[in-house]
């Protein structure tokens, strides 16, 4: 246990990065984007979509790096839930919920690395959908994680 609280304490330049922080509170239609959207979604470039598939990019920024300078696995589980999510968005339906992802982290992308990332429906029955998701270092090809997303979107009534 002393050393899981060993490896999560900040040092102090971390601490006053963190102090350093300020973020405004989103609101809709007055500001371009919320903070979340800001920080974790900025920088994915969509370059092909089709029914059941999304082909995009994302050049790893150096905010969203562990301490070691490689992609931290959050970032992947975001861009897996995000990527994979979108795939299955339909206009005029409320959003899909994730129920379930399982990702295999295969190697790592380091800051200012390129991913080209695709996602496709594996299937869709009923308001369920499974998705997967690739992420590739775009120069070498090298697979970096596959992510399986399930989904869930209640049915519209038909009353």
């Amino acid at each position: 246990m002393e050393k899981a609280k060993e490896c999560l304490q900040l040092s102090e330049e971390e601490l006053e990065q963190v102090s350093r922080l300020t973020i405004p509170s989103h609101r809709v239609g007055v500001q371009p984007c919320s903070f979340y959207e800001y920080y974790a979604l900025r920088g994915i470039r969509v370059h092909r979509v089709e029914p059941g598939f999304v082909a995009c990019t994302f050049k790893v920024p150096p905010r969203l790096t562990d301490r070691t300078g490689k992609l931290a696995s959050g970032v992947i589980a975001n861009l897996v839930d995000e990527v994979g999510g979108v795939v299955v968005r339909a206009k005029s339906l409320p959003r899909s919920v994730s129920v379930d992802m399982s990702i295999s982290f295969l190697s790592t992308a380091n800051a200012n690395d390129e991913l080209a990332i695709t996602s496709r429906v594996l299937r869709q029955r009923g308001g369920y959908s499974g998705t997967i998701v690739l992420l590739r270092n775009k120069a070498t090809g090298e697979i970096i994680a596959e992510g399986r997303h399930s989904l869930f979107r209640k049915h519209a009534s038909k009353m």
